[in-house]
């Protein structure tokens, strides 16, 4: 089986209406970006709207259209989206420890104002699956609590279950960093994607919660035995055949990136059939994570991978 040599992380090559929604917004054309965003499915539409809020100067736009609609829940979505980014702009990607005072105000300063719109959008639409993320995101940034994320994500669930964008902004505030522990992330992220449509790409967060415990491993001793840990095997190798293995595993939002976990995970593993099949899907689809912490090296070991997988020099 040949493959290509480049390896793309661009999420627009899997989801071509990112480039739309981002020149619909470009040329500040909110009908245009409706369009996009009214024909897409519910986890597609709080995708592109998480991805595009780091489209540039678009709080003074957006605050004009919910000025004229302020019922317009994806306009509200996506200046919530917008306001958070910003402030993690200001606060950057830094340990705690070394955010200065000023970065500190500055990141709170526009959580809470994306907080001020998201509240009026939740009360407009309480249905609304991308207020509701946008809503768990603000509330791990303000540190506002588990019990508050809970509550929020308990919301977007009843209203639309199996929401992707959603679960993984709660397996996000699950690792002990935040407000959980690794017991928690696994157990949520295995009932989530058990539980969701056989074939979807809900997998990827039972692979992901692992590598995200197996990055955060004090040593490569602790590795080695989350690699052996037979219960964490078996809950990945149940998911992963309910999910990306399932003869009807479907391209929608969220399929690079299980699939990519997925590669890594079974190259991790040694299960060549299963990696070879994770790369026969993906093509030159790639993602960073859990490849490496850059793109150089993420395409490096995405190649090495992928060679190995396929049984050939690429």
């Amino acid at each position: 089986m040949s493959q290509p040599s480049d390896v793309v992380f661009d999420p627009a090559a899997a989801y071509p209406g990112i480039t739309t929604l981002r020149a619909a917004l470009a040329r500040r054309d909110w009908a245009g970006a409706r369009a996009v965003l009214d024909s897409v499915s519910p986890s597609d539409r709080t995708a592109l709207i998480r991805t595009c809020g780091d489209e540039k100067d678009l709080e003074d736009f957006l605050r004009y259209v919910l000025r004229a609609d302020p019922r317009d829940g994806a306009a509200a979505a996506l200046l919530g989206f917008h306001l958070v980014h910003l402030g993690w702009e200001i606060r950057t990607a830094a340990w705690a420890k070394d955010v200065t005072k000023e970065q500190w105000a500055g990141f709170r300063e526009h959580l809470r104002k994306a907080e001020l719109v998201l509240i009026d959008a939740a009360a407009y639409n309480p249905g609304d699956p991308a207020v509701w993320t946008s809503r768990l995101l603000s509330a791990r940034g303000l540190s506002l609590g588990i019990a508050e994320i809970r509550r929020r994500y308990d919301r977007l669930n009843a209203a639309v279950p199996h929401h992707l964008p959603g679960q993984m902004e709660l397996c996000y505030s699950l690792e002990p960093k935040w407000f959980g522990s690794w017991e928690e992330l696994h157990a949520f992220a295995r009932d989530c994607a058990l539980a969701a449509p056989p074939g979807s790409p809900h997998g990827g967060l039972v692979a992901e919660a692992f590598f995200a415990r197996y990055g955060a491993a004090d040593d490569d001793a602790e590795r080695a035995r989350l690699v052996r840990d037979p219960q964490l095997q078996a809950d990945l190798q149940r998911v992963a055949h309910h999910s990306v293995l399932h003869p009807g595993f479907a391209r929608e939002y969220g399929w690079v990136r299980a699939a990519n976990a997925y590669a890594t995970l079974f190259t991790l593993l040694a299960e060549r059939p299963a990696a070879a099949r994770m790369f026969g899907l993906l093509g030159n689809l790639a993602t960073v994570d859990p490849w490496g912490p850059s793109e150089e090296n993420a395409a490096s070991n995405f190649r090495k991978a992928r060679a190995w997988a396929l049984g050939g020099a690429q």
